[in-house]
């Protein structure tokens, strides 16, 4: 076989390998044959919730363990087919065969990727929150176009997005915004895009065309559901109801039925604004501040296990991950992973899968590194 043919034989098995290590093969195996009969009970759909949940999670297992054995086959076949042409001496098949194992390397490489989305609250929907940087209609207009890029992007993945509250800018913009992105995997892969944005540009508000930097930050926290227990106390609780702004209608705008709560000790404020009801505002808001203690103790965990990771989910505003540059070039760059683009304007319409798989890669690398040390 040719040093390529080799190569890439050699990068899917490795591939394969830690798709095995990621799922845990023989426990996934036994679990979805375990799923496979509780589905086959008529007892289990009394509780619609429970099978519902095991559905998704027997679906979600069988995905992947067949993905893994149709690669298997599919690199067995195609290595066949190569040493069949090779022994013909028919290059064009050989180069048609490379071509495949091209194919089942880059689809193998995308569910390594995808297998690193096994973390307790991954698959979970999230809250994306934005917010301005100082600079005033700038910042308050970059805030507007980056929450245009997220819910493009979101579209373009059949995912849901679905206003929380939010605040507008005095003459164009947001100054700040919270929505709920609802999805497979929602926050497994947006939690790679919490942190700072920079935009350089020049001014479309500026009669001087001067060439402006404007900051705004991005904060991604997963929504927590009944398996997942948050402990809240009243008495740590200031609830505070408002005026709702924008959109929603006559009755919106007219009551105070916008819900603020500030979790004392922890400093931890949400706001909802997107019902009429005050009292359904308040769920949504308690909800979206279990999230926020919820995510808080997640990064705290992180930051144990891996201090040297802890920067990259710190989303102070001292901690950028991104520049687009608009003017005098053209760029956008990931300060985390050196992934450029030099299309700003398609990265600013959604085309942001490159950026959060190159995040969720370097954590492939690290596993492979680390798989590579133990089997030496």
């Amino acid at each position: 076989m040719s040093a390529e043919t080799e190569a890439l034989a050699e990068q899917i098995k490795q591939s394969v390998a830690l798709l095995r290590r990621h799922l845990n093969w023989d426990v996934s195996k036994t679990r979805l044959e375990e799923l496979n009969h509780r589905s086959e009970d008529p007892e289990l759909w009394n509780d619609a919730a429970l099978a519902q949940k095991l559905m998704r999670e027997r679906t979600t297992l069988a995905n992947q363990i067949e993905g893994v054995e149709r690669i298997e086959e599919d690199v067995s076949s195609t290595l066949e087919l190569v040493e069949l042409a090779e022994m013909e001496g028919d290059e064009g098949m050989v180069q048609d065969a490379i071509a495949s194992l091209r194919a089942i390397a880059a689809d193998t490489h995308k569910r390594e990727i995808e297998s690193l989305l096994s973390g307790e609250a991954d698959s979970n929907d999230c809250y994306l929150e934005v917010n301005a940087g100082a600079g005033g209609t700038e910042a308050q207009d970059w805030a507007q176009m980056i929450l245009r890029m997220y819910t493009r992007w979101a579209e373009q993945h059949g995912y849901k997005v679905t206003f929380i509250e939010g605040s507008e800018g005095e003459q164009a913009g947001i100054k700040s915004t919270t929505v709920q992105i609802s999805g497979p995997n929602a926050y497994g892969w947006m939690k790679t895009e919490a942190g700072v944005h920079r935009l350089v540009r020049i001014s479309p508000f500026d009669s001087a065309a001067r060439r402006q930097t404007s900051f705004a930050s991005v904060w991604v926290y997963p929504v927590v559901d009944d398996t997942i227990e948050v402990e809240v106390n009243d008495s740590d609780l200031r609830v505070d109801t408002f005026r709702a702004s924008g959109a929603g209608g006559q009755h919106v705008n007219k009551t105070d039925s916008a819900i603020r709560i500030t979790h004392i000790p922890t400093g931890i404020v949400v706001a909802c604004q997107t019902d009429r009801s005050q009292h359904r505002n308040r769920a949504k808001a308690m909800e979206m501040l279990r999230a926020r203690m919820y995510e808080a103790e997640l990064q705290k965990r992180e930051a144990a296990a891996a201090q040297t990771e802890a920067s990259k989910t710190d989303i102070g505003w001292g901690h950028q991950i991104r520049s687009y540059v608009l003017a005098p070039y053209q760029l956008v760059k990931d300060l985390r992973t050196g992934v450029e683009k030099g299309n700003p304007d398609a990265v600013l319409d959604g085309a942001l899968d490159d950026f959060m798989s190159a995040s969720l890669a370097q954590r492939v690398g690290a596993t492979r590194s680390e798989a590579s040390a133990t089997a030496q």
